[in-house]
């Protein structure tokens, strides 16, 4: 009896899961047209980061001091920097480098989040409080100071990046995991595993966890073009990737503002590819938690569903009016 109950209770947690990725996918480009703009330009930048090897048509730290600063060209599709490297190369290979920390650093977050935000809204209690108190604390804190004070500690480089970027992000979007675990730990299926003798282990993982996935989803492509950013800017500082690597917010700072009269193209480049990366996730993130926010699946709540509606009943009440 108490198996047949926990394949019940199993069965009914995975039915209410999230929907299929094939029909996502036909969703998002039958409906979200900007967001299927944004994960053909993802897929780019993640095939241009993968390949960068073969893409990139010089070697990127080989210095050339006669063709420095150099226009494009057909040797050098984007010109050269100060070294006389190879722009376009070089922006090849930040795209990699953005990649990595962007989707290290939200996948970090994720799992921080979703590891203490399954336990604390499981447990609750004074455990729950006391590690809510430590949450308001990380939020109050300015972003910027405890970057730059870690990474001063740490010192400049990828993994010390991507950690001080997803770890404090994680902290503060453990309330998102925890407000999901409240609502659904109540549930009648939950209570049903209870009964039936399972652990809590079990439950956390079998019939909890299932239905924070979709919530998590979102919040990782939304928070990759966030740590993409972030990382730009923290190299655009001197804390992130140190040269001679080519980081696209350190291409920014060290090649593109200390040169940008003599050749403006060094930091419009990088940033061109930023800014458009960023668009990219973000469109994507938007649509993705439209697609996957049970509070706008369907339609409902959706202006472009609510307004006809609204203004329809409104236009009728003035023809009746008028009638009248």
């Amino acid at each position: 009896m108490a198996d047949n109950t926990k394949n019940n209770v199993a069965a009914i947690s995975q039915s209410s899961g999230m929907k299929s990725t094939r029909e996502i996918l036909s969703r998002l480009f039958r409906e979200k047209k900007l967001g299927a703009v944004g994960l053909i330009i993802v897929v780019i930048f993640l095939l241009v980061g993968i390949f960068a090897d073969l893409i990139a048509t010089h070697e990127i730290y080989k210095q050339n001091f006669i063709y420095r600063l150099k226009g494009p060209s057909a040797n050098a599709f984007l010109g050269t920097d100060q070294f006389g490297r190879d722009v376009f190369s070089r922006v090849v290979h930040g795209a990699r480098i953005s990649m990595i920390v962007g989707i290290s650093a939200s996948l970090l977050s994720v799992a921080v989040a979703t590891f203490f935000g399954l336990i604390l809204g499981y447990v609750g209690g004074w455990v729950d409080m006391i590690a809510q108190r430590f949450v308001d604390a990380v939020q109050a804190f300015p972003w910027l100071f405890l970057v730059i004070t870690v990474m001063s500690l740490l010192g400049p480089g990828m993994i010390q990046v991507i950690i001080v970027l997803g770890v404090p992000w994680g902290i503060v979007n453990i309330r998102t995991v925890r407000s999901v675990v409240l609502s659904v730990k109540e549930e009648p299926y939950v209570e049903a595993a209870r009964a039936a003798g399972a652990s809590t282990p079990r439950i956390l993982i079998r019939h909890i966890a299932p239905q924070i996935v979709a919530p998590m989803i979102v919040l990782f492509t939304i928070s990759v073009g966030g740590n993409i950013l972030a990382e730009a800017g923290v190299s655009f500082l001197g804390f992130g990737i140190p040269p001679p690597e080519p980081s696209w917010g350190s291409m920014l700072s060290l090649e593109g503002r200390k040169y940008m009269l003599e050749s403006p193209l060094l930091a419009f480049w990088p940033g061109l590819c930023l800014a458009i990366v960023v668009f990219g996730v973000n469109m994507f993130g938007d649509a993705l938690r439209d697609l996957l926010d049970p509070r706008l699946r369907g339609g409902a709540g959706r202006f472009d569903v609510v307004a006809p509606k609204v203004l329809g009943g409104f236009s009728d009440r003035i023809k009746s009016t008028k009638t009248n």
